[in-house]
């Protein structure tokens, strides 16, 4: 399980964890929308299984993006003196859209993983 975590996170195909899933060299900080191979380059598995195939990740990036937003008020809650003060709503929301070009990555990720032994 944690090597299946690490490849994860390292960008690696899940059939030989050697290829690159996304071209972009940097996984963490690209910008813009990610561009995907769509063959593994070494053991030529087929990351998109069918047209609508990462339809489903959206709820996974969904579930990303509540999970940093409880986080972010979770941290920024104790610096302020109400329970919630509306000067916490934009540094939520400055939370969430500086981490939605990692959760549409991440989210593709994990749906890939969790779909690796699925064929047509």
């Amino acid at each position: 399980m944690s090597h299946a975590i690490l490849h994860l996170l390292s960008n690696e195909c899940p059939n030989c964890n050697k290829g690159k899933v996304f071209r972009d060299k940097s996984f963490f900080f690209s910008i813009g929308f990610p561009k995907m191979n769509e063959y593994c380059s070494h053991c030529n598995f087929k990351f998109e299984k069918e047209p609508g195939y990462f339809f489903g990740a959206m709820f996974i990036s969904y579930a990303l993006g509540v999970g940093e937003g409880i986080i972010t008020y979770l941290i920024t809650h104790q610096f302020f003196d109400e329970t919630f003060d509306l000067r916490m709503i934009p540094i939520i929301c400055s939370v969430i859209l500086l981490f939605s070009f990692f959760n549409i990555r991440m989210s593709r990720m994990i749906w890939i993983y969790m779909f690796k032994n699925y064929s047509l």
